[in-house]
């Protein structure tokens, strides 16, 4: 239970540093960044196993890079689902998506349990 609490904390302190920094994602209200990051972690979880899944043909031709432009619409498909939180453009979210991926890895590296 603590590492999914850590893990949501981390995303958390992620989107709230990419809509500070200006790259076209934004979020009106504190409610809605945290609904963005749960509903992210639900379409992570549920969702993006398929449509990887299907896209694999076309992932291994362009050598995983195709992976980055299905992070990027998925990024942007939540954030559009949500009133209050807004994504301007696909190179935004595509942006938004990597940073959130490293941000949110390294805040998770961070907060993780230093059982033995």
């Amino acid at each position: 239970m603590k590492n999914w609490i850590a893990s949501w904390a981390a995303s958390a302190l992620a989107l709230f540093i990419i809509t500070k920094i200006g790259i076209g994602v934004k979020a009106d209200t504190v409610a809605a960044g945290a609904i963005f990051i749960v509903l992210l972690s639900l379409v992570n979880s549920f969702i993006r196993p398929v449509v990887m899944f299907f896209a694999m043909p076309i992932n291994c031709l362009t050598l995983g890079l195709f992976g980055f432009v299905i992070n990027a619409a998925i990024f942007m498909l939540v954030g559009r689902s949500i009133g209050g939180f807004h994504v301007l453009n696909l190179f935004s979210a595509m942006i938004g998506s990597v940073l959130m991926g490293l941000l949110s890895g390294a805040f998770g590296f961070v907060l993780q349990d230093k059982k033995a």
